[in-house]
């Protein structure tokens, strides 16, 4: 694939997002790059950050809801306080000084 990212790149993506929505980014710094290297490595697969916490289905098209940040994020981080894979906390989650747990998977829900 042409397109290459570098792990440097997707962090100030994720910088990018987190400043946007006003979140925070998980301050676990192992956990966090595992994410990091995660995304970069499915960017570098599929052509897109899609979230490494969920199967791909091999097409952008399938793949729209689940790249990152998914569609799930926002009302995760509303409802949870962090969004399925907690590479994204809400700032109130940050100070709490809770752990991210895991959460219900919205795709199953209905």
């Amino acid at each position: 694939m042409a397109n290459q990212k570098t792990r440097e790149q997707t962090v100030i993506f994720t910088q990018m997002v987190a400043k946007k929505q006003g979140w925070v980014l998980n301050p676990d710094t192992a956990f966090y790059n595992s994410l990091v290297d995660g995304l970069t490595q499915n960017y570098n697969r599929y052509g897109y950050y899609h979230c490494p916490c969920r199967d791909s289905e091999g097409s952008r098209e399938l793949d729209a809801p689940a790249i990152c940040p998914c569609v799930w994020s926002k009302e995760d981080i509303l409802q949870y306080g962090h969004c399925y894979c907690a590479l994204y906390l809400s700032k109130e989650f940050a100070a709490s000084g809770k752990e991210p747990q895991a959460i219900p998977d919205r795709r199953f829900k209905k």
